[in-house]
C-alpha cells in the first residue's frame, strides 16, 4: 500500500503526510462569510474537505476541525445597512441557510465553528502583537501589516514581492506606507467594537489567523481552502501568524479548484452562480457528491445539467447496489486496500470511485447471499468515506411510476401490459427462477440484467429473490 501523500500548495509538490503530534490532526479550513446563500462553488469546497476529514478519520486519526463563520464583513454591513436592520439579523438568516445547505450536502459538522465575532479578543491581542514586533503600524486608528518587513511575503501565491509591487493599484488617499500593506483593524464608528485603537472591526485575514491560533494553536498540519483564496487570503494569513508567533504557522496548505460555467469560474460577483438549495430541489446529495468526486479536486470542474444526470445515474447505480444491505464489522480487505491507495495518493476520488463501482459489480455476480453482504458492507463502509448516504436508496414507487420504469420489462417478456406491474415483476422473477433451478445461468444473468437496466435491483436469499426501485 502506498504512503499517504498530498498536493502541498506551498512547495507545489506531492509530500508524504505526517502530523505534527503523533496520531493528532489539527485541520482548517476557511468558512463562508454569512451574507447569502452558499452556491455550488461552495458545495465543492465543503464536499472535498468533508471527504479529507471523514478519510483521516478512517485511518485512525485523532482530527480536529475547524472551519470557522465570518459573521463580522463589509458586505455583511452593507447589506444590514441597506435593509435597515442589525448585522446579527444578517448573520443569523445566512447562517441557518448555509448550515441546511451543509445538511443536505451530508457534510459532517466541524468539530470546532467558531464565530469572528466571538474571537474579536484574540484578535485585538494577535494585532498588538504585531504592532509591538515590528510588523504592524497604526494610522488614522487603522492598523496595517507592513509587508516588507516579510521577506518571505508571496511563496504561498508563487510571486515575488517586487512583481506585487509592480501590479498593485495605489488608491486616491491612501494611508498606507505600500500598496501591498493589508488592514488588521479598521476604523469603525458605526459597528465597531473597542480596542487600543478606537471603536473599529478586524480585518477579514486576522480573523482565520486569530481564530485557528484560538482552537488549534500556533502551528497546524492542514489549512484548506478555495484556491480563490490562495492570494491574498492566505498568503496573509500566513505572513501574520508566522510574524506574530514566531513559528510555521501550516504544514500543508491545501486548495480546491474552481467549479466553472462556460469556462468562467462560478461567483457571486459574476451572477453565475447556482445555489445549493436549487440544486438539491433536483438533485439528491449523491448526485452533487459524485458530480464533484468524480473529479480531481484541485482541477477546475464545468458544471452543466449533461454532468449531473450522469452523476445522479453513477451514485443511483452504487447507492441501488447496497440497497438492503447494511455495515458489518466483515469486509473485502484487497478492496479496502485498494481504495486506500487511490486515496493515499492525494485523495484521487476518481479511483476511489472505481473501486466502488467494482464492489458493486461483486455484489451483482455475489455466488451466495454471504459473498454479497460481504461486498455490500465493503461497499457502504467506503461509501460512507466519500460522505455518501445509503439511506437515499429506500425509495417507494406509485403504480403508474413503476410501470413506466418497466415499460421495456413488458416488451421484452412479451407480457400483456394490462397485467398490473409488481405481478409482472413477479411473473418475470419467477421465469428467472425457472432458469435457475434449470442450472440456465445465463438466462437467470440475462433477465437480472434486463431488470438492472430499468433500474430494479434483484437479491436472492434463502427466502427467495426480492426487488427494490434504486
Amino acid at each position: 500500500m502506498c504512503m499517504l501523500k498530498f498536493y502541498n500548495s506551498l512547495s507545489n509538490k506531492l509530500e508524504e503526510f505526517t502530523p505534527l503530534e503523533e496520531n493528532a490532526v489539527k485541520m482548517y479550513v476557511c468558512g463562508p462569510t454569512v451574507y447569502d446563500k452558499a452556491h455550488l462553488g461552495h458545495a465543492r469546497c465543503y464536499i472535498t474537505w468533508d471527504v479529507l476529514y471523514r478519510y483521516l478519520k478512517f485511518l485512525g486519526f485523532n482530527t480536529t476541525y475547524c472551519r470557522n463563520v465570518t459573521d463580522v464583513d463589509d458586505k455583511i454591513l452593507k447589506k444590514a445597512d441597506a435593509q435597515g436592520v442589525l448585522p446579527e439579523v444578517v448573520t443569523k438568516e445566512f447562517y441557518e441557510s448555509f448550515s441546511n445547505s451543509m445538511k443536505g450536502l451530508n457534510c459532517l459538522k466541524p468539530d470546532v465553528e467558531p464565530r469572528a465575532t466571538k474571537t474579536i479578543g484574540e484578535m485585538i491581542a494577535m494585532v498588538k502583537k504585531l504592532i509591538d514586533k515590528g510588523f504592524a503600524y497604526v494610522v488614522d486608528n487603522d492598523v496595517y501589516f507592513e509587508v516588507e518587513k516579510y521577506k518571505k511575503y508571496g511563496q504561498l501565491s508563487k510571486q515575488p514581492l517586487d512583481d506585487l509591487m509592480a501590479g498593485a493599484r495605489v488608491e486616491a488617499g491612501d494611508k498606507k506606507k505600500s500598496p501591498l500593506d493589508f488592514a488588521l483593524w479598521k476604523k469603525d464608528e458605526k459597528h465597531g467594537y473597542k480596542s487600543p485603537w478606537g471603536l473599529g472591526r478586524p480585518g477579514w485575514h486576522i480573523e482565520c489567523s486569530a481564530m485557528s491560533k484560538k482552537f488549534l494553536g500556533e502551528s497546524i498540519d492542514i489549512h484548506a481552502g478555495g484556491a480563490d483564496l490562495t492570494f491574498p487570503h492566505h498568503e496573509n494569513e500566513l505572513a501574520q501568524s508566522e510574524c506574530a508567533n514566531g513559528c510555521k504557522f501550516v504544514n500543508f496548505w491545501r486548495h480546491n479548484g474552481f467549479v466553472t460555467i462556460n469556462k468562467e469560474k462560478m461567483s457571486k460577483s459574476l451572477n453565475n452562480f447556482l445555489t445549493i438549495d436549487d440544486l438539491l430541489k433536483k438533485y439528491d446529495s449523491n448526485a452533487i457528491r459524485f458530480f464533484i468526486l468524480t473529479n480531481h479536486y484541485r482541477m477546475p470542474v464545468e458544471f452543466n445539467d449533461e454532468a449531473l444526470n450522469s452523476a445522479a445515474t453513477g451514485a443511483k447505480r452504487l447507492i441501488g447496489a447496497a440497497c438492503g444491505y447494511s455495515k458489518t464489522d466483515n469486509t473485502d480487505l484487497q478492496s479496502i486496500d485498494a481504495f486506500k491507495d487511490a486515496m493515499n495518493d492525494d485523495l484521487n476520488t476518481s479511483k476511489a470511485l472505481a473501486v466502488l463501482f467494482s464492489l458493486a459489480d461483486k455484489i451483482k455476480k455475489a455466488q451466495n447471499e454471504q459473498e454479497a453482504k460481504l461486498y455490500a458492507s465493503t461497499l457502504i463502509t467506503l461509501g460512507e468515506v466519500l460522505g455518501f448516504d445509503f439511506s437515499l436508496a429506500k425509495k417507494e414507487v406509485g403504480e403508474d411510476e413503476l410501470r413506466e420504469i418497466i415499460l421495456p420489462l413488458y416488451k421484452t417478456f412479451e407480457i400483456n401490459e394490462t397485467v398490473a406491474p409488481k405481478d409482472a415483476i413477479e411473473k418475470i422473477i419467477s421465469i428467472r427462477k425457472t432458469a435457475r433451478d434449470n442450472k440456465d445461468w445465463a438466462k437467470s444473468d440475462l433477465i437480472r440484467d434486463e431488470f438492472d437496466k430499468c433500474g430494479i435491483l434483484l437479491k436472492d436469499s434463502k427466502e427467495g429473490t426480492t426487488w427494490q426501485v434504486k
